[in-house]
């Protein structure tokens, strides 16, 4: 090989690679410190596409599990708001009982029609009063529970209904029929009217059962719907880190690769300019 002092191709050459081995160190060092293999587009543009799209599905995957975590608290609320009407309708019937026995005096009726009265009322304010997140629980109208992996053929509503709760709708049946209170011959209670009372008591406790066992069948369905969600969110969460993850194994060994080739490199640039000061030599 000729030498000449014009243009060192050794040094360009050793210039080069060591420039190229800095670039993966680089990448390298910024694999190990953010735990990600794909820090830019450049990385890996498919893969960041891929793991961006799962990204966007476990987010929707979790907020759906919350969705239907509201949904269940909704209905468990009221669930538990209809199970203190059944105690109270309990009570009514006890004193329905009493008041049709004609063993008890006027004043006596007057006090258990009192009693009753208050009943009714304390289940209309149930149903007015019982609340989740500020809206009123009971209603005819139903309250529609989103869940979706984030894409339009992943996404399912569930329509859940509590069904209003008042003295004018007290319990529902299959047919959607309620007890109404307010009603003539059920309004008051008297020794007349006691059996009357009694019989529209019985069967709204029959039907806030029946209100209660629909209720007890949403929320189950929408804690199905929950697990379904959560398992996943979990394996999709698996398959993102699966492409966006640092393979810490394989980074280190590039690491200590690069390493080397770095300090060789800086090596063979320094041996390759040192080369043309033997040009001098000639000169002398």
């Amino acid at each position: 090989m000729s030498l000449s002092v014009l243009n060192n191709i050794a040094a360009i050459r050793a210039q080069n690679n060591l420039s190229q081995t800095q670039k993966s160190l680089q990448s390298t060092l910024t694999q190990l410190s953010s735990g990600s293999r794909i820090n830019s587009g450049a990385d890996d543009a498919a893969g960041l596409a891929v793991a961006d799209g799962l990204h966007a599905n476990v987010a929707a995957l979790n907020q759906s599990a919350r969705n239907a975590s509201d949904g269940i608290g909704l209905l468990q609320t009221a669930d538990g708001a209809l199970s203190q009407v059944t105690n109270l309708l309990n009570r009514a019937v006890t004193l329905a009982t009493q008041a049709a026995n004609g063993t008890l005096n006027s004043s006596q009726v007057s006090a258990a029609n009192q009693e009753y009265q208050n009943i009714l009322t304390e289940v209309g304010n149930i149903g007015s009063t019982t609340n989740f997140n500020g809206n009123t629980v009971f209603s005819s109208s139903a309250t529609t529970i989103f869940v979706s992996d984030g894409t339009s053929s992943g996404a399912t509503a569930f329509s859940d209904t509590t069904g209003a709760l008042s003295t004018a709708s007290v319990g529902t049946d299959a047919a959607g029929n309620s007890v109404d209170f307010t009603a003539s011959g059920v309004a008051t209670l008297t020794a007349s009217t006691a059996q009357t009372v009694l019989t529209s008591l019985t069967t709204a406790i029959a039907d806030v059962a029946y209100q209660r066992g629909q209720l007890g069948a949403n929320i189950n369905q929408l804690s199905a719907a929950q697990s379904v969600v959560a398992s996943q969110s979990e394996n999709l969460t698996s398959a993102e880190s699966n492409v966006r993850s640092t393979d810490y194994a394989s980074a280190t060994s590039d690491l200590a690769k690069f390493q080397v080739l770095s300090q060789t490199g800086i090596s063979a640039l320094a041996q390759a300019n040192q080369v043309q000061q033997q040009v001098l030599k000639l000169l002398q």
